[in-house]
């Protein structure tokens, strides 16, 4: 493998299923979707089966808190050790062209594995990779266990670059038909198609190479974003996935730590590096979606924690129907946020005066971290769609939350100047839109 020198990635050996296996079954969803529908990943389990998956490589998380977790993490460990035994994988070096195809819209990704040493998802990092949204450390242990003495890493991680002339991916894309094609497969459950390119040629990867050094190039990012002259360049921000690179981070330092202690430290061992797809901000097939709310078992009164969190500040506004309430969600007017909320008595909007957060979504979420440690509610989830948290909110017990999208144009601004949006701020397009797991690389 080879590292690019200060542009915080390396070109990697990436393992592929040998010929002759299914695609259709091999390849599933990010493990953080679906995590209130139980039936979607019952539908998988179905038609898996036995066969190779990398179903049987990953722990849903709608696993996680169950008995069924302690069972899949350890059996994980044991299917990757039986397909390296089996010999199921393929390696190919060189970047991987991912096209996506879902419904009308078709996007492009390249497969690099970005360095963990230029990475940092806390608040004020000013590392050339960086989180966009805030990270959960709760959710980090499930995670660490799964990777931890894992021989094999298998990506959901989608990370962003800023390239509003598409002078990185865009090139390859134009000439993928020339390019060696290694799978080619409808996706399972209404997904959409993918197909991968290998990208060899290395006047193909210096070309690209050549173009993100120039993205990464501190006086021009400087006057890209109208900086103080010197402020440290983002070239890689993480849109989905974060709490996985995370995980990856914490095993590095974890392992650094050790062999640094014996005198067996090797910084350029493969688990100094997390395999992800990178995708520019700018492409067309590439949407924002808001990512809604959904309290399960509520047991408290919103009226009267909303009025103690926001007090004189807050009013509702019911609505006839559930578009109404979308419609004027949408709208935001200046000086308040709109929210929906929906419950099995119907349709509302919440406005909150005077926000204390430059996104609805903020605003929100703080009052929800509040009302959650006051156990105003049992469990929260965060869905994916308008009729996921429509569906869920309506069902009793349970209140939704509907969100207004999140303008792209404004991300990596945004990141640069405020630092890590409020978690779960946005999702890279609804949830069968998700990257599905398909590349794999050893990591030890």
């Amino acid at each position: 493998m080879s590292a690019i020198a200060n542009l915080g990635f390396q070109i990697p050996e990436i393992l592929l299923p040998r010929p002759g296996i299914d695609l259709h079954k091999w390849a599933v969803i990010a493990c953080d979707q679906f995590t209130s529908e139980p039936e979607y990943w019952q539908q998988v389990a179905e038609l898996v089966g036995d066969a190779p998956s990398t179903f049987h490589l990953i722990l849903p998380e709608i696993y996680l808190g169950t008995p069924e977790e302690a069972r899949r993490v350890h059996s994980i460990r044991q299917t990757m050790q039986e397909y390296l035994a089996r010999d199921l994988f393929v390696p190919y070096r060189g970047p991987i062209l991912v096209e996506r195809t879902v419904g009308s819209k078709t996007r492009y990704g390249l497969m690099l594995a970005l360095d963990l040493e230029q990475y940092n998802y806390r608040q004020g990092a000013s590392t050339l990779i960086r989180a966009s949204e805030g990270t959960i450390l709760e959710r980090l242990p499930p995670r660490v266990r799964i990777r931890s003495g894992a021989p094999l890493e298998l990506p959901h991680i989608l990370v962003l670059i800023d390239d509003p002339e598409r002078t990185v991916i865009e090139p390859l894309a134009a000439t993928r038909h020339d390019l060696p094609r290694l799978y080619d497969t409808e996706l399972m459950l209404g997904s959409g198609h993918v197909t991968g390119y290998l990208v060899a040629e290395e006047a193909l990867i210096a070309r690209m190479v050549a173009a993100l050094k120039q993205l990464a190039q501190p006086e021009a990012f400087v006057r890209k974003y109208d900086l103080l002259p010197g402020s440290p360049v983002l070239l890689f921000a993480v849109g989905d996935g974060n709490h996985s690179l995370a995980t990856a981070k914490a095993i590095w330092e974890e392992l650094k730590a050790k062999r640094q202690a014996s005198g067996r430290l090797d910084m350029e061992h493969p688990a100094r590096y997390a395999l992800v797809e990178i995708e520019n901000i700018h492409d067309p097939g590439l949407t924002f979606e808001p990512i809604h709310r959904v309290l399960f078992e509520v047991k408290g009164d919103l009226v009267q924690a909303l009025e103690g969190f926001y007090p004189g500040r807050w009013r509702k506004r019911p609505c006839a129907e559930a578009e109404e309430m979308m419609a004027l969600v949408d709208q935001q007017a200046k000086g308040e946020h709109a929210v929906g909320l929906i419950s099995r008595q119907g349709f509302e909007v919440l406005y909150i005066a005077n926000p204390p957060s430059n996104l609805p979504v903020g605003t929100l979420q703080a009052f929800l971290d509040a009302w959650g440690q006051a156990r105003g509610f049992n469990r929260i989830d965060y869905v994916h769609g308008q009729d996921a948290v429509m569906r869920l909110g309506q069902q009793p017990g349970n209140l939704g939350f509907y969100l207004p999208a999140f303008s792209k144009s404004d991300f990596f601004k945004t990141v640069i100047v405020d630092g890590v949006l409020p978690r779960k701020t946005f999702s890279m397009g609804e949830a069968k839109e998700k990257r599905f797991y398909m590349e794999a690389r050893r990591i030890l």
